[in-house]
């Protein structure tokens, strides 16, 4: 089909090339949210009179075609037809003839490839926490199940003070449904439907938003339609930087765990299955995924910047640069899944060696143990300090189970409370898993054969 703006001239050959680049290809992904989208527009303009019952059913039959191909990996963009939309209206069109033609009224580009955007990045935001939540369940399940198990501290990467394995790994769930309440909060705030918007300013049309956006499943309208405009890109670097704090966290255990699964510490083994082998040594297992979630943070972490820094220098209204905020976007939310999907299983699959872990326990990791006894027993805190610090020779090993029940206050290694930690990450699934089971329904309503509009 024809570009969208199709004007009486050819678009120079090298302008064709650096307007559209990968977009094309990237909208494979954008296929489902356009078609859901695209439906609730044709019912919004068969409420205003534009379409007929029966155009809307002929647009509709057409558009699970669209979906049923997608599916099937065999909806055709091609690079002329610049992106998704272009091809879903040129099937439309071929499919539907005149009727095709009309369910761009009322519509601009902008305003469509946004709202499938919203839809895309609503849906990837839910799942990212629901895998989050799975991710803080296993974590406590560990804890739990190692909860007193002795585990040498560490501050500057050097021995402190004795620490336990149930700590360790509920630290990571607390940090993880931390994080997982703010995607919660980021997702409120992107859940606004900006269709109907057109180019920043509206049309001189009767659009009732408020009937397309409750078919979308959105909590409300975007009202401003200026505003519509202005917060692409804004939105994404949102959701982009909730998601760097969740991989973030992801990447620093993955660096505790390189670090404690070395054969000098042996504290955990990693489950071989999510380990590679080496093209030249044969005994090599190593931790190539721990490695490439470091990284892959990273590429969250440029994502987020990427987007923030293309939106700072703009003017009101839409922009062509907010073109460039798609491909972060997409390629941010599908690593993030990914990275926490990953630590998920190697969690659940991690081998703990209590006998190496108590092997770490060497005697300076109670130095402040001995501090304290000189406390209780009527010293002041700063004398003992001074008193264990000159003579670190004296201090020895002491019972570390004893030492670890004696760590009472709320949150210490003696009182950890997972129980009200399991009901947080439980309840706080169940709300993801909610509100995507909600989506679901929302979609086949629209288009029956689509309960997701994600490919991942």
């Amino acid at each position: 089909m024809a570009r969208l703006w199709q004007k009486n001239y050819s678009l120079d050959s090298l302008m064709q090339s650096f307007t559209v680049r990968n977009d094309y290809i990237l909208d494979r992904d954008l296929v489902l949210s356009d078609v859901v989208s695209s439906y609730a527009h044709a019912k919004g303009l068969e409420k205003i009179g534009i379409l007929t019952e029966s155009e809307t059913a002929l647009l509709r039959k057409g558009l699970e075609e669209i979906a049923s191909l997608q599916k099937e990996g065999r909806f055709e963009i091609k690079a002329e037809d610049e992106d998704c939309h272009t091809a879903i209206e040129g099937y439309l069109t071929s499919c539907c003839g005149e009727v095709g033609k009309k369910i761009h009224t009322g519509r601009s580009r902008n305003d469509q490839v946004e709202t499938a955007l919203r839809v895309y990045m609503r849906e990837g935001v839910l799942k990212i926490g629901e895998e989050a939540c799975v991710f803080a369940l296993e974590l406590l399940s560990s804890a739990g199940k190692y909860e007193m198990v002795p585990m040498p501290g560490r501050t500057h990467t050097q021995l402190a003070m004795p620490s336990s394995i149930g700590l360790w790994f509920s630290s990571f769930a607390a940090e993880i449904m931390d994080e997982a309440s703010h995607l919660l909060d980021v997702c409120r705030l992107i859940d606004q439907c900006p269709l109907g918007s057109a180019a920043s300013y509206g049309v001189p049309l009767p659009l009732d938003r408020e009937y397309t956006s409750s078919l979308l499943g959105f909590e409300r309208v975007q009202k401003n339609v200026l505003y519509a405009a202005n917060s692409r890109g804004k939105f994404e670097a949102l959701v982009l930087d909730a998601c760097e704090y969740l991989t973030g966290t992801a990447c620093k255990m993955a660096q505790d765990l390189i670090l404690f699964t070395l054969p000098e510490l042996g504290y955990f083994s990693l489950p071989k299955e999510l380990t590679t082998g080496s093209s030249i040594m044969p005994q090599k297992k190593n931790p190539d995924g721990l490695e490439l979630v470091r990284s892959r943070s990273c590429i969250v972490s440029s994502a987020s910047s990427l987007v923030k820094n293309i939106i700072r220098p703009l003017v009101s209204g839409y922009n062509r640069d907010f073109q460039d905020t798609k491909e972060p976007l997409m390629t941010g939310l599908k690593t993030s899944f990914e990275i926490i999907a990953i630590m998920a299983r190697m969690v659940e699959g991690l081998e703990v060696h209590e006998d190496r872990l108590r092997e770490g326990m060497r005697n300076e990791i109670f130095a402040t143990d001995k501090v304290f006894d000189k406390v209780m027993a009527g010293g002041n805190f700063r004398d003992s300090y001074r008193h264990v610090g000159l003579n670190l020779e004296d201090v020895e090993k002491i019972d570390v189970d004893a030492a670890l029940r004696k760590r009472t206050s709320l949150g210490a290694p003696g009182n950890l409370r997972l129980e009200d930690d399991l009901k947080r990450a439980d309840e706080l699934k169940a709300v993801f898993s909610q509100r995507l089971e909600r989506l679901s329904a929302v979609y086949e309503n629209l288009i029956p054969s689509v309960n997701s509009v994600l490919s991942w």
